[in-house]
C-alpha cells in the first residue's frame, strides 16, 4: 500500500511539473483574445523565458503550436502535421535557412487560426526533415495582421 501511494504521488508530482515546464515554453496555451465593437480581433502574447513568441492555433482545425518567426518567409511546418490538416505538397524547391539549405514543398492552408484572428488562403512551405511539431509562423500569415511589442508581450491585430 505504500508502494503504490509513493508511485501515485510520483505520478502526480510529474504530472504537476510537466505543466509548470509546458507553461514556461508556451505561456499562451489559450492566447487572451478579444473582437471590439468595431470587429477589430486582437490577441495579446506573452514571451516565454527563452524570449520567443509560441502559442497555440489551428491549421485547418489541426491543434498546433505556433512560433512567430518574423524571419521566415512563409508558415513551414513539419511534413508530420501538414499530413494532419490535409495539406497537399506541391512544387518541390529549396529553402535557405538559419541551418542550411533544405528541401521543402509548396502547399496551401485554407484556415489558419490563432485566438480570435482567423486568417485564409496563406502560402507554407511543408519541410519534410524539420524536427519537432512546432509550426514557424512567417510573413505569409504576419503580413496580414498588424503587430506591436511592448516589453514582453506582442499584441496581434486584424482589422475587418
Amino acid at each position: 500500500m505504500l508502494i503504490a501511494g509513493f508511485v501515485l504521488a510520483l505520478i502526480g508530482l510529474t504530472m504537476f511539473f510537466n505543466g509548470i515546464l509546458d507553461r514556461q515554453v508556451n505561456p499562451n496555451q489559450r492566447p487572451q483574445s478579444r473582437i471590439d465593437g468595431s470587429g477589430i480581433r486582437e490577441v495579446v502574447l506573452q514571451r516565454n523565458r527563452q524570449g520567443h513568441y509560441v502559442s497555440n492555433g489551428q491549421i485547418n482545425g489541426v491543434a498546433v503550436q505556433f512560433l512567430l518567426d518574423t524571419g521566415a518567409t512563409d508558415v513551414a511546418l513539419p511534413l508530420k502535421i501538414a499530413q494532419q490538416a490535409n495539406l497537399v505538397p506541391g512544387l518541390e524547391g529549396q529553402a535557405f535557412t538559419a541551418n542550411g539549405t533544405t528541401l521543402v514543398y509548396d502547399a496551401h492552408i485554407d484556415k489558419l487560426q490563432l485566438g480570435s484572428i482567423t486568417l485564409h488562403d496563406i502560402d507554407a512551405s511543408i519541410v519534410p526533415n524539420m524536427r519537432g511539431e512546432t509550426i514557424l509562423l512567417g510573413m505569409s500569415a504576419l503580413q496580414q495582421i498588424e503587430f506591436t511589442q511592448r516589453g514582453s508581450t506582442l499584441t496581434l491585430r486584424q482589422y475587418p
